[in-house]
């Protein structure tokens, strides 16, 4: 199969293939089953494509469909590579007019490509929109006014686009008779300018709003030193390192992995282009919703200062350092030799370039994971492979023998000088079933990557890492240093309340001590009370909020019965996650209507001014601890006794507990006691006794009741 595209050819052989045959390559290396509607855009494109391009077929020329850019997760439809130039060609088959989101696409596809892509740095790049059944055609040719070689989008239907061609060919006046060596398997490589750009959006302290960087004593500085000291180190050795990073809900893991992607990639104030650094998070909403923040702030202050920028250019500057790590670890599994042989994950040459220093790693030295511990188990992993993601319609690898966290390893470990990995850790905070923990990393490093220095923080101890067995993981591994420096200590959500992460920690364990660190968290002037009202609850939260203070209403993503409670789930989009977020009062879609629920899922590494955190019968206490319960989808509630899932539920109450940043409202609905005319209950869904326990036991632990 074709490396990061479903088809390839010269142009002579395409236009020697039977429609049918090139239609039949597209299907078998398409990774899932094509609709409709993609199999008739396919047979479009190929008919017109095998007409228009018949003035060239004679030279050294190739034709590509379905090119996927390395790491941003997009498809061009074709790309032709013609006398040194590229073309990308966005088809809309059957369509009449030219969209402005559709110029919109294509322009998308060309910065892409030449941002993101080694081999396009330094060409010539046309996008072409091609509605088949649009009746004109673009007649003048403007590169892009900021000299980057980009030519403004053409326009042209079906009928047209031989012409256009031509016309570009002759405007470009290119000598390059050659086509462009391995371009399709081109390595990800930003350019110099996407990193300057990156680094004006964080001087103008973006990020820290995002974090909202307000506690004292805070020790993200320390840390952030401490993690480039390794990085350093390593260098000069030119050896392999990494290094663990825990802290409490709320310490700044995040604001840390992108400070350190920051400074290693422009250090002293001069961009260091040979030691990048990339933050990669696997959490899609949040990646989603740092990204469109920086991105909003970054044009803001760009038409502020008098200088044209689209949103589109500052997402792609903020993308060069915040990234799905999913993508990451596709474009890795792009080289592999599939299947795999005799268990063994190896480099599979025709699929990958070889390049000095980086081997086939990826560009980055340094590559930062947050919410490791999220890591995904051999096991989900390779079910997640052998099917082809979870609609089957990505790349399948049938018997992967590695952990995520195993795979993520190895993919540094290709450099051939140095790399350091950053794990940002947060404790009991594993949500989804299959998530490894800290486990499958130390297990990783304890076999196959011996040679690595570990740099652990000395609370990865604890019992919410890897159940409290790191240093029986760790014995024997004599490349270990553990650093006080590595752990962040102090919340930066709650700057008022240092101790409201050790509060949710003892409440939810029945800890002695409970009752005491509520007193000490309200003391410092952080509130948490307790209703059984969601009207109250709302009532609270706009009283609390002033200004542009955001709330929102939290709920676990097993919680069932909130609709008679007028609440709904905010759909599982990342664009659903973005307009919670970020847009302000005046929008529905924002967190402060207080309609739309998030789940622990779309909140995670994220945080709210107020929040309410409505505690559905899903975990209830019950005689001394809890009792943990899934909805069956129509009438009842069945008790949940795998343990795994047990403790990702009670890992749900913790993250929302401390998404707040100023104040908790927790609301414990009363349930319905109504009984019908018969004398059953009216609601068996909902009876006071799920609800009950619960809140008797927060009130007992001396929680303001409004």
């Amino acid at each position: 199969m074709p490396n990061r595209c479903l088809y390839i050819s010269s142009f002579e052989d395409f236009l020697e293939e039977n429609p049918l045959a090139v239609l039949g390559t597209l299907h078998s290396n398409y990774h899932g089953e094509a609709l409709t509607s993609t199999d008739e855009a396919w047979k479009g494109e190929i008919d017109i494509l095998q007409e228009v391009l018949q003035p060239w077929k004679d030279e050294d020329a190739q034709i590509i469909f379905e090119y996927e850019i390395p790491r941003l997760g997009k498809r061009i439809d074709v790309v032709l590579l013609l006398r040194g130039i590229i073309f990308c060609l966005e088809f809309k088959v059957g369509q009449k007019d030219a969209l402005q989101a559709d110029v919109e696409q294509v322009m998308d596809y060309a910065l892409d490509l030449k941002n993101f892509h080694r081999f396009s740095h330094d060409r010539v790049i046309v996008p072409i929109l091609i509605p088949t059944r649009h009746k004109s055609s673009t007649k003048e040719f403007k590169p892009s006014v900021y000299e980057d070689l980009i030519y403004n989008p053409l326009i042209c239907g079906a009928e047209h686009l031989k012409a256009l061609i031509a016309g570009v060919l002759d405007h470009a006046d290119s000598k390059d008779a050659s086509t462009i060596d391995n371009w399709v398997i081109s390595p990800y490589t930003p350019t110099p300018t996407i990193i300057e750009a990156a680094r004006a959006l964080y001087q103008n302290h973006s990020v820290e709003d995002i974090t909202r960087h307000e506690a004292d004593k805070v020790s993200t500085d320390r840390t952030i030193n401490y993690i480039l000291r390794v990085i350093e180190q390593s260098k000069t050795a030119k050896k392999k390192s990494i290094c663990f990073v825990t802290g409490v809900p709320g310490a700044g893991k995040t604001l840390v992995g992108l400070d350190v992607a920051v400074k290693q990639t422009y250090r002293n104030g001069e961009l260091d282009k040979e030691n990048g650094a990339v933050y990669l998070s696997g959490n899609g909403p949040l990646v989603a919703v740092l990204t469109e923040a920086l991105a909003r702030d970054n044009q803001k202050k760009c038409s502020a200062n008098g200088e044209r920028k689209n949103l589109s250019d500052s997402r792609r500057e903020v993308s060069e350092f915040i990234q799905i790590i999913h993508r990451y670890r596709d474009n890795m599994l792009a080289k592999i030799k599939n299947p795999v042989e005799n268990g063994i994950v190896e480099i599979d040459p025709e699929k990958a370039i070889h390049l000095e220093h980086t081997g086939y790693g990826e560009v980055e030295h340094v590559a930062i994971f947050d919410e490791a511990q999220r890591s995904w188990t051999h096991k989900r992993i390779a079910e997640y492979l052998k099917r082809g993601g979870t609609y089957g319609n990505k790349l399948k690898v049938p018997n992967f023998p590695m952990s995520e966290a195993e795979f993520l390893i190895w993919s540094l470990d290709q450099r051939e000088d140095w790399a350091v990995i950053v794990c940002l850790v947060g404790g009991g905070q594993e949500i989804n079933t299959g998530e490894a923990g800290i486990t499958e990393w130390i297990k990783a490093l304890n076999s196959m990557f011996r040679h690595w220095d570990v740099y652990i923080s000395d609370k990865l101890t604890d019992p919410e890492y890897a159940e409290g067995h790191v240093n029986e993981l760790l014995q024997g591994n004599e490349k270990v240093t553990f650093a006080e420096d590595l752990h962040l200590a102090v919340s930066l959500r709650s700057f008022r309340a240092e101790t409201l992460s050790a509060f949710v920690q003892s409440m939810l364990a029945f800890h002695s001590d409970a009752s005491r660190l509520y007193e000490d968290v309200s003391g410092r002037g952080y509130p948490i009370v307790l209703t059984r009202d969601m009207n109250t609850a709302r009532e609270w939260l706009r009283k609390q909020a002033r200004g542009t203070q955001q709330t929102g209403v939290l709920v676990t993503k097993v919680a069932a019965r909130f609709k008679p409670l007028a609440v709904h789930i905010l759909a599982q989009d990342e664009e659903n996650a973005v307009h919670w977020f970020l847009e302000d009062k005046t929008d529905i879609r924002s967190s402060n209507y207080l309609e739309d629920a998030a789940t622990e899922i779309q909140v995670q590494g994220l945080e709210l001014d107020y929040a309410c955190v409505l505690w559905d019968a899903d975990m209830r206490y019950e005689n001394g601890s809890w009792g943990f319960y899934k909805f069956n989808g129509k009438n009842k509630w069945n008790p949940e006794n795998n343990p795994e899932n047990q403790k990702y539920m009670l890992n749900a109450y913790r993250v929302l507990l401390t998404r707040a940043r100023q104040g908790i409202v927790i609301c414990v609905p009363n349930g319905n006691n109504h009984l019908t005319p018969e004398g059953f209950p009216e609601d068996p869904t909902r009876l006071p006794e799920f609800y009950d326990g619960t809140f008797e036991y927060l009130k007992g632990l001396g929680i303001e009741v409004i």
